[in-house]
């Protein structure tokens, strides 16, 4: 299989933790005789230090012509102080719109080998397998108006909260259709008690559950939720819910797993290939400093052998990859109890391609 691959390096840790994906993934490639190729584009803050724009149109025309899409972070205090139009998460925004990048799929899976970096105890956390399944293109982040403006002698600050039912039924029956090959249950999370938007979204799920009758859903309140994922996430299988709730839900699920830097995450298109990014941040405080945890961004490889390229074998022998070396102590920074024992980014990367080099499969 050959397959293209567009690199958005992005700011901060970005350019350090694709850089250890890419060192992974050719490993994939010659071991299962795939070769990939990469080529590089702009995003986000370094975009706008080289060309003015946080999402160049170069980039643009890249991501369509390439097969798959592997992005870092964007963002960072270097570039907080311009104006929201031009601020670097735009080009991710931007992005996600041009791509019609509409599906957001999280999956928190807690390692065994990881429970004492939890926060919490590891009874409830012990076996957690969820997905959280986020739109991605609609809701607040994309609404319009959204301005500032002058009334009664006081500025005003407006955000427009808006989802057509159509935008709905495509992101909840992405929802159905993975817990269908999961284990048959949907979570769809609102807030229909306040929002109008919420309400429509209650009254899709219920009408797009009657095409998945062997699939169980379920309703819940997002404060609720947010409740929930702590005090008993074993009890869910896969969460759908909107943009901004699914943005918030998924950082504290993180915590599940003891450190953002664990989560990968796949964004599926309707027209165009997927982008596949770790959801944590760019980190600049420690960026330059071999400190960031790569796990994150080589298990968004994982996604993208599995979703993109339909290679499940490849995927399945990376994640076993992952879960040796956690089981056999390599801690990264972020993870490690004794800061003298933790791993670089790239010691941390070298563990993973050597677990690759042993780790059998048919």
């Amino acid at each position: 299989m050959r397959k293209k691959i567009a690199v958005l390096p992005g700011d901060g840790i970005g350019p350090e933790v694709t850089s250890s994906a890419l060192k992974v993934l050719n490993i994939i490639g010659e071991r299962f005789g795939h070769e990939f190729t990469y080529e590089e584009g702009l995003i986000g803050g370094v975009a706008i230090d080289q060309t003015g724009n946080p999402l160049p149109e170069e980039t643009v025309e890249l991501c369509k012509k390439s097969d798959a899409i592997l992005l870092g972070a964007v963002g960072g205090p270097k570039w907080d102080q311009l104006p929201g139009h031009q601020r670097p998460e735009k080009g991710l925004l931007g992005l996600r719109k041009a791509l019609q990048l509409f599906a957001n799929l999280r999956p928190v899976t807690t390692f065994s080998s990881l429970t004492e970096a939890s926060t919490l105890k590891s009874e409830v956390i012990e076996g957690v397998d969820l997905m959280i399944v986020r739109e991605l293109t609609g809701g607040i982040y994309f609404g319009e108006p959204r301005e500032r403006i002058e009334k009664n002698g006081e500025e005003h600050a407006i955000d427009t909260l808006t989802y057509s039912k159509s935008e709905i039924e495509r992101i909840v029956r992405k929802g159905f259709e993975l817990a269908q090959v999961r284990n048959k249950k949907v979570t769809s999370v609102d807030k229909a008690n306040v929002l109008e938007s919420s309400r429509l979204w209650r009254e899709v799920a219920e009408e797009v559950a009657k095409d998945f009758p062997e699939v169980s859903l379920e309703h819940m309140l997002v404060d609720n939720c947010a409740m929930q994922l702590i005090r008993a996430p074993k009890a869910f299988d896969v969460i759908v819910t909107e943009n901004m709730f699914g943005d918030i839900l998924s950082d504290e699920a993180s915590m599940l797993t003891g450190s953002l830097g664990m989560l990968p995450s796949a964004s599926l298109s309707a027209t165009c290939c997927g982008l596949y990014e770790p959801i944590h941040g760019s980190a600049p405080d420690i960026a330059g400093k071999g400190l960031a945890n790569p796990l994150a961004t080589i298990s968004s490889l994982s996604m993208m052998l599995k979703y993109e390229f339909g290679l499940e074998q490849e995927a399945e022998v990376l994640n076993e990859a992952v879960n040796q070396v956690l089981s056999n102590g390599a801690r990264t920074a972020d993870l490690a109890k004794d800061a003298s024992h933790a791993l670089s980014t790239d010691e941390m990367t070298e563990r993973v391609i050597a677990a690759l080099s042993v780790t059998s499969y048919t």
